[in-house]
């Protein structure tokens, strides 16, 4: 669900950047509409804010970096929630295979008779299947606001940060390269002690990068800084906050997964 998730709005951002009717035309305090009033100019104005603080040819650079780890802060409790259902669904797994030993059958009625033995295992456990779908689905629009944020703000434009134009993609295509690099390491550190991994979330760890490396080639530069410095704060997060481990078998009274 979560790699279906996960594709479907990452295509739907490709759709949205090349569809947007706006995104050449300027934001300033004027510009109509909720998503440029809410979304797009408090970025903007923002970015813009930071940059005066530090001045120079980096300022809007630094800006940049210092926005994103304001933004990972603000989520960090939903990304900590998100690391404790992933580790939930994880210790589940032994669980699940358990269901699916014993509903083997393909047939309708045996398939809705085993998601709803699974369900209701989640249920006991409390956990919730799309809460590592929140986090995904939350910053979409922050990253489209802030794609919007770039290329319509003029003093973003005329700033370089680095050997690259923020407002233009890498020529020397170091940013993807490291914006697919950190991805993989992010995921790979956070699927680690997982030995239950699927095929498909294996899969997921190689396609993501590959995903991240095609856009990032495309996009002005300073969005594929924006994901490296995000990747960052996430791997730290990762190795410095551990979220408490949990006795699935426990917390759903049936030690040894059998019932009391």
């Amino acid at each position: 669900m979560k790699k279906s998730l996960t594709i479907i709005s990452l295509i739907f951002l490709v759709l949205l950047l090349s569809g947007c009717t706006e995104v050449n035309e300027p934001i300033s305090p004027d510009s109509t509409g909720i998503w440029n009033q809410f979304f797009v100019y408090p970025l903007s104005w923002l970015i813009i804010k930071i940059a005066h603080l530090f001045g120079g040819t980096w300022g809007y650079g630094l800006s940049i970096i210092i926005v994103t780890i304001i933004i990972r802060t603000a989520i960090l409790p939903l990304m900590i929630h998100q690391m404790k259902s992933m580790k939930m669904m994880q210790q589940m797994q032994p669980e699940i295979e358990k269901l699916k030993q014993k509903y083997t059958s393909k047939d309708a009625v045996t398939q809705r008779k085993l998601q709803e033995e699974q369900m209701l295992l989640m249920q006991k456990l409390g956990v919730n299947p799309l809460a590592g779908c929140l986090p995904i689905l939350i910053q979409m629009p922050i990253l489209i606001a802030f794609y919007h944020a770039i290329v319509r703000t003029k003093e973003i434009q005329a700033h370089s940060f680095l050997w690259f134009e923020l407002a233009s993609p890498d020529p020397f295509f170091i940013l993807p390269i490291i914006a697919a690099s950190t991805t993989f390491l992010q995921q790979r550190i956070t699927m680690a002690g997982n030995p239950n991994q699927n095929p498909q979330t294996a899969m997921l760890m190689w396609m993501m990068p590959f995903m991240i490396l095609a856009f990032s080639l495309f996009v002005p530069a300073a969005l594929p800084l924006y994901w490296i410095v995000g990747n960052i704060f996430s791997i730290v997060q990762a190795k410095f906050i551990k979220t408490p481990e949990i006795n699935v078998q426990t917390a759903s009274g049936r030690p040894g997964g059998k019932k009391k």
